[in-house]
């Protein structure tokens, strides 16, 4: 372990944020790495339990005890390669992922768990300063060639390690560049995309093919459809991820000021990225309500202060979780409590319990929301009796979470097979119904977390290696 008494000796660090007014002048991130001093600390706090609760905790199964040791004992190399062997990205874990390691940490118990991502953080920014991640291609190929559709976190994932078989990974994108969610979804106060770039540089390195602008299965006909990708290759990856939103129906939905939250985020990613040179959406100066508590509705938050915003509400629909765990929600389980966001931090106002019920519109344009206060009674959620309200708004953005991937053109052209929800059915080796085609990922699982995609996508590059080899 790091050290026996490091958990009482030294207390959690608190996140490396830069100063509000500071961060809100421009798009980089807001996080900082922490000092190799204080990281030594966070790792000497870890007790390197009997049963390690937090790798249980980790969908990669990444050995924390051990790397967390290595960072205490000055052993940086160490830690990058123990770390590596889990988990191929390491420094977008360490970034985005909600941690569900940390709930499970046993100091959780006392609301004072190991900086497990902070640590993710530190030690894959010092690997790639350090020059210790090169590219590593396969020595021998086996002439097989993979498609891969999507290139977000479960697809790169896939790529790198059907690569490493010495397969020929062939990574399908529509747009214009790789990354998918990450670099679209993502904004760059969370993760700057020259951290995806480095990586990316890595995987063509090493072999790894990523051709992007290419709509597989669109209808406009400027890709191939999903019956001549699964023709001209000896495997095909879904990876696509869960595009689509959840909706809202009430009347006014249509009113011209109502935005999808992911087309708010990738055109201001778009234009930080020098992809286009303004986005329909500014709100610069208006007045904006958002519907979502989650991630996503936060990343709209943050984006909203940046452009300038007069004001800015969001509304969860759900009552305020407690500030410390439920009995009901036990250790180490996913720890349901209240949480502040960076974009949170920085302004805004946050409501719960709140359902819309209608907009209304002036000359077609948003300007106001309606909506009623609820409550649970008998586990249902209830609307308060005369609670109606009436917002005053110009923008309205829509961070209600993703129902599942765009399957239709699966559907039509390889006769994929969908479960209730519309997310495609695969069994315990990813394959779906159609041989020699895999799916990994948001689109199978629904909306889930990148640690999640990127595991889905490990494992399944295994099946398709038993495959491709014939068993």
């Amino acid at each position: 372990m790091g050290k026996p008494t490091g958990f009482i000796e030294w207390p959690r660090a608190a996140p490396h944020r830069r100063k509000v007014d500071e961060r809100l002048r421009d798009w980089r991130e807001v996080e900082t790495t922490a000092d190799p001093a204080e990281s030594k600390q966070q790792g000497g706090r870890c007790m390197d339990c009997g049963v390690p609760f937090c790798t249980q905790g980790c969908p990669l199964g990444n050995p924390i005890p051990d790397f967390a040791h290595a960072v205490y004992t000055d052993k940086w190399e160490s830690a990058h390669r123990q770390l590596a062997v889990t988990n191929e990205f390491p420094e977008f874990t360490g970034r985005l992922c909600p941690a569900p390691c940390e709930s499970a940490c046993v100091l959780a118990i006392d609301n004072a768990p190991v900086t497990i991502e902070a640590l993710e953080r530190a030690i894959s920014d010092r690997a790639f300063k350090e020059g210790w991640i090169q590219p590593r291609p396969p020595k021998t190929r086996t002439g097989k060639r993979v498609a891969i559709v999507g290139s977000g976190p479960a697809g790169l994932a896939a790529a790198a390690h059907i690569n490493r078989f010495g397969h020929t990974a062939i990574v399908y994108e529509a747009a214009k560049r790789p990354g998918g969610l990450l670099r679209y979804g993502i904004p760059d106060f969370k993760m700057e995309k020259h951290v995806i770039d480095r990586r990316l540089e890595i995987l063509s390195k090493e072999g790894v093919e990523l051709r992007c602008g290419v709509a597989v299965g669109s209808r406009s006909g400027h890709g191939p459809t999903w019956k001549q990708l699964r023709a001209d290759h000896d495997a095909v990856v879904i990876a696509i991820g869960a595009q689509r939103p959840r909706e809202l129906d009430v009347p006014g939905r249509n009113l011209d000021g109502v935005v999808l939250a992911m087309d708010y985020l990738t055109e201001q990613n778009e234009v930080v990225g020098g992809e286009r040179e303004s986005t329909r959406f500014d709100v610069k100066g208006k007045r904006v309500i958002i519907l979502g508590g989650g991630d996503t509705g936060s990343d709209c938050l943050g984006t909203a202060h940046r452009q300038g915003a007069a004001h800015v509400m969001q509304i969860e629909l759900m009552p305020a979780p407690p500030a410390t765990r439920a009995t009901t929600n036990p250790w180490p389980t996913w720890a349901f409590v209240f949480r502040t966001s960076s974009s949170q931090e920085e302004g805004g106002v946050r409501e719960f319990a709140f359902r819309t019920t209608r907009l209304e519109g002036k000359d077609g344009k948003l300007v106001a929301l309606y909506g009623v206060k609820v409550e649970i009674k008998d586990g249902k959620l209830v609307d308060v009796p005369d609670s109606e309200l009436k917002l005053e708004v110009d923008t309205l953005i829509l961070a209600l979470g993703f129902v599942g991937p765009s399957v239709d053109p699966l559907v039509e052209q390889l006769g994929i097979a969908l479960d209730s929800r519309k997310n495609v059915i695969v069994d315990k080796q990813f394959s779906t119904n159609v041989k020699g085609v895999y799916c990994a990922g948001d689109a199978h699982r629904g909306a889930s977390l990148i640690v999640w995609a990127i595991a889905e996508g490990r494992d399944m590059a295994k099946a398709v290696d038993i495959f491709l080899r014939g068993g």
